[in-house]
């Protein structure tokens, strides 16, 4: 069982100007409460140990932010990889085997979406497990769904299920791919291909804070109302 983590922190955050102009979006609050810190404590909740957070833009605040905690920071400052190409760099500061990757700009109700893939995840059947959550309740999303579910729990693309940001997945395959900045949707491709991608429905509520419009959806949901 998986107790390795990368938290992907490294984004421009350009939706959720101009409240990063000055400040990188995972330090933005919800409810009082930084959207790392709020990603770092359901890591952390979940069972995760060894936790590695990428940084590029004002990624000095985010190093200072971390600082003195045990979290180990990837710098992509000189170059923005994206989530394939950041994971790819972290790598040495990860180790070998599945890791989970989670992205600090949603909040969560319920369960912790951590715990439960480490629960499920199977390394037999399983290259990759995603935590998925129904397109109606996938608050502050604009567009539609990602995959779907058949039978035995393979995921496909399309359907009405949102990706939430929150897998774990085997790393071995990035060695394989070419570029250097490049999405993990190309690793997932190859995988899907091979059905070794699966996924699981979070139970509880789900909110993506990407824009400044989705602060009091995300905040409305924490305090239980509709």
């Amino acid at each position: 069982m998986t107790d390795t983590l990368m938290l992907f922190a490294a984004g421009k955050g350009t939706r959720m100007a101009p409240l990063t102009d000055t400040t990188p979006k995972p330090l933005i609050p919800v409810a009082g409460r930084a959207l790392l810190d709020r990603a770092l404590d359901l890591a952390r909740a979940g069972g995760a140990r060894r936790i590695v957070v990428n940084i590029h833009h004002l990624g000095d605040q985010i190093a200072r932010h971390l600082a003195g905690s045990e979290v180990l920071v990837s710098d992509e400052t000189d170059l923005l990889l994206e989530t394939g190409g950041g994971l790819r760099r972290a790598l040495p500061l990860l180790g070998a085997g599945p890791v989970l990757t989670l992205n600090p700009d949603a909040v969560w109700t319920g369960a912790n979406p951590v715990a439960a893939l480490r629960a499920a995840w199977d390394g037999a059947r399983m290259d990759a497990l995603l935590m998925l959550v129904p397109l109606d309740r996938a608050r502050g999303r604009i567009g539609g769904g990602d995959f779907a579910l058949d039978g035995g729990g393979r995921l496909r693309r399309g359907g009405d299920l949102v990706y939430t940001g929150c897998q774990i997945i085997r790393t071995e395959g990035l060695a394989a791919i070419p570029e250097q900045v490049f999405s993990l949707n190309l690793l997932w491709d190859r995988l899907l291909a091979q059905g070794r991608v699966f996924g699981m429905v979070h139970p509880g509520e789900w909110c993506d804070v990407g824009r400044p419009d989705c602060i009091p959806l995300a905040e409305t949901m924490l305090a239980g109302g509709a």
